[in-house]
Order: C-alpha cells, then sequence, then structure tokens
C-alpha cells in the first residue's frame, strides 16, 4: 500500500480536530482517511513542540513543578511503605 503524504496544515487540522471536537480519536482518524497510531503520533509530537517553544520563565515554571512532583511523589512512596507495614503488623497481631 504506497504512503500517503498528508501536508503541515491537514496534520495540524486534524491533531486540532482530535483535541477540541470531542468526537474519539478513532472516529475522527477514520473520517480522514488516516491511521489511528499516525493520528496519535501527530499529536505527540505537536505536544513536544509545545513543550519546546515555552518561554524562559515558562520552562522554569514546569521545572520548578517537577522538581515538587518528585518531592511529593517520594513523599507518597514513603507513606505507601508505612502503611504496608503497618498492615502488615496488624495482620499479625490479629492472627494471635
Amino acid at each position: 500500500m504506497p504512503q500517503t503524504r498528508f501536508t503541515k496544515e491537514f496534520q495540524d487540522e486534524a491533531v486540532r480536530l482530535a483535541l477540541t471536537s470531542g468526537r474519539s480519536r478513532r472516529a475522527i482518524a477514520a473520517d480522514l482517511g488516516v491511521g489511528l497510531s499516525t493520528l496519535h503520533h501527530w499529536i505527540d509530537r505537536r505536544r513536544e513542540r509545545e513543550i519546546d517553544d515555552l518561554p524562559e520563565e515558562r520552562q522554569e515554571d514546569m521545572a520548578t513543578e517537577l522538581k515538587r512532583l518528585r518531592r511529593e511523589n517520594e513523599i507518597l512512596r514513603q507513606e505507601r511503605e508505612i502503611l504496608k507495614r503497618a498492615t502488615a503488623f496488624f495482620a499479625k497481631e490479629g492472627s494471635r
């Protein structure tokens, strides 16, 4: 099957439809005659471009947010481990 090349404008419009129309991506891909994986690829590329094109101050905000989320993630891991140990302890105590 020959590979069809789509214009940049077509790809941008397909992504816009996928993100704003409220319809499923599968339906949009079928209506436009492109594969679902192709549409997903276009969406992913657009998100990457948007991240790369952020202004410098916004990138700093994202770096700060990433640092905060990583710390929060670590705290949640520690809390989960404590709860696992407590559950095991109380299960053992209840069986005595």
